[in-house]
């Protein structure tokens, strides 16, 4: 067992509306939500003692989001670098802190204007070498690991239609969802390639908004179980790996299961980082929740309806998946027991298991 096990719990949880064009500043997105998330814990924001956020340089300092909510002396702060790899592994950050005697009540927030300010489809940094194979971007790059996976597996575009249109299902009944209408096979079929084998609906959304949370060291919630953080060479560095298709998963899941005393039979609901659809099987498969051989029938039969039951980033919208760790704290809070959240960073991430 990890020494912070239990030691810290998700107290407070906060949203700003889900858009396309918030018309808002990046301060005022994480303002609100930290506040909601300050109230949903009971707490004033002057009582917060730190601030983490995680960033790709779209975000407002959390400097000035702790000035905004009144924190005259703060405490431990990081502005983290990173984007989905950072979605579970924040959690980590603050459990560690709590364990230290660092901090008693910290605030997480993520906020951007994904949609009408800087967006996630541009090519990043330090990808140049990619331009050569015509990888200019997230989309081609994990396009590609995904044809060789749904080769290896054998599963077809009606697998991941059933991905698709399950997490429309299930954002049906979420008002906050940006997606939630049905979608049936034909309809998916008509949506455009943004790079085969990946069409427009199985890529996660570009949103405004904010998402945050409290976690604390002295007030109740779902506490923070284990959290790992790691990788090596697949999909982020296709030219070292012997496979492709290894997603964080891949390496962080056995990390996962050692780390927490846990298995996954005892995990009851699953919030993946889905910011593209075939990293739901895989995700699956890799944390032992269903096997290879199965993952078809399994998909095509509906079975997966307990993962991302919000609707997750394909349909409720994308805040770097944090929105997903407050869709646990939901869940935990309504009777489950066991919540498996993940960061997907290509094979770099993190996973987490939260308690009720």
């Amino acid at each position: 067992m990890q020494p912070f096990a239990g030691r810290a719990a998700v107290a407070g949880i906060g949203m700003t509306a889900l858009t396309r064009e918030s018309g808002r500043s990046e301060l005022d997105l994480a303002v609100e939500a930290c506040r909601a998330a300050c109230a949903d814990a009971g707490i004033a924001p002057t009582e917060a003692d730190a601030v983490l956020s995680y960033h790709l340089n779209d975000s407002a300092p959390v400097t000035q989001v702790a000035r905004a909510l009144g924190i005259e002396r703060l405490g431990w702060h990081n502005d983290i670098a990173g984007g989905g790899t950072q979605a579970a592994s924040i959690l980590g950050d603050a459990a560690m802190l709590i364990h230290a005697g660092l901090a008693r009540n910290i605030v997480i927030y993520r906020a951007l204007n994904g949609r009408s300010g800087k967006r996630m489809t541009a090519v990043s940094t330090g990808a140049q070498e990619r331009f050569t194979y015509g990888l200019a971007g997230p989309i081609p790059l994990f396009a590609l690991a995904a044809t060789r996976y749904l080769h290896e597996t054998s599963l077809t575009e009606e697998h991941l239609h059933a991905v698709v249109a399950q997490s429309r299902d299930n954002a049906a009944t979420n008002p906050r969802a940006l997606r939630r209408e049905p979608l049936a096979f034909d309809e998916y079929l008509a949506k455009p390639y943004v790079c085969t084998p990946l069409r427009t609906a199985d890529c996660c959304q570009e949103t405004d908004g904010a998402c945050a949370l409290v976690v604390s060291g002295v007030l109740g919630g779902p506490r923070v179980h284990a959290v790992v953080r790691g990788g090596g060479p697949g999909c982020s560095a296709m030219d070292r790996s012997p496979d492709v298709t290894a997603i964080f998963s891949a390496y962080v899941a056995p990390m996962l299961w050692e780390a927490s005393g846990m298995r996954p039979s005892d995990v009851d609901v699953a919030l993946p980082y889905d910011a593209y659809s075939w990293l739901v099987p895989r995700q699956l498969e890799d944390f032992g929740l269903v096997g290879r051989a199965d993952l078809g029938a399994y998909l095509l039969e509906r079975r997966h309806a307990w993962v991302n039951p919000h609707g997750g980033l394909l349909s409720e919208g994308y805040v770097h998946g944090l929105n997903n760790v407050a869709q646990a704290v939901r869940e935990l809070r309504d009777g489950r027991e066991v919540a498996l959240v993940t960061g997907f960073g290509g094979s770099f991430g993190s996973a987490a298991l939260l308690v009720a």
